[in-house]
């Protein structure tokens, strides 16, 4: 073989390992992903997961407003599945009419309870279904008392509980304010009256 030609047999050798190098004849490493990014993703998607359970879930009903009882009006006080009570407030007592929800029948029952802000009450049992107790605890306006009526029917005990204000009556009350501002009037004109007799005499 002539020089030349082992020449250009070398060179083609030289650069048959250059290009055959580890850099373009293995495939370059995949990256593994960090344990940490690994364990974050699931935990992510289990809160986002959370957040819409959490957005859709039934929101609790609102408290119950208080009643507020005009004497002589019957409104309704608490109720439950089963029964409903209704309040009217007559003179110096709280008339309590317990009615089963389905039938709209009276409950007569000898094992009925009544609180007044957790102060026990005396209870009368009237006609069917009525059951009466003093009207005391519930004066004075606000704030609103709460009644608690625990009833026996049907072989069952049911707590049934409820808020209410008794407003007094509106022209009573202003006939005793009437009255009180009559009185201090007169009271001054007295007050008056004795200081000029007291004071003439001095003079005389």
């Amino acid at each position: 073989m002539s020089p030349l030609a082992r020449i250009r047999q070398v060179a083609a050798c030289t650069a048959l390992v250059c290009f055959s190098g580890p850099g373009l004849a293995d495939p370059p490493p995949v990256q593994a992903t960090p344990p940490a990014a690994q364990s974050s993703a699931p935990g992510a998607a289990g809160q986002s997961a959370q957040a819409a359970a959490a957005a859709h879930a039934p929101q609790p009903a609102p408290p119950a407003q208080p009643v507020r009882l005009t004497p002589d009006a019957t409104l309704q006080i608490a109720h439950s599945a089963l029964l409903s009570v209704d309040g009217t407030a007559t003179g110096d007592t709280l008339r309590l009419t317990v009615r089963r929800v389905g039938d709209k029948g009276p409950v007569s029952s000898d094992d009925v309870t009544v609180t007044v802000d957790g102060r026990n009450e005396f209870v009368t049992r009237g006609a069917a279904g009525v059951y009466e107790v003093p009207v005391n605890d519930l004066r004075g306006g606000e704030p609103a008392r709460d009644i608690e009526m625990i009833v026996a029917h049907d072989g069952i005990r049911e707590i049934l509980s409820g808020k209410a204000i008794l407003e007094e009556n509106r022209s009573a009350g202003s006939l005793l304010s009437d009255h009180k501002q009559v009185a201090w009037w007169l009271l001054n004109i007295a007050i008056v009256l004795v200081a000029a007799i007291a004071l003439s005499r001095r003079k005389g």
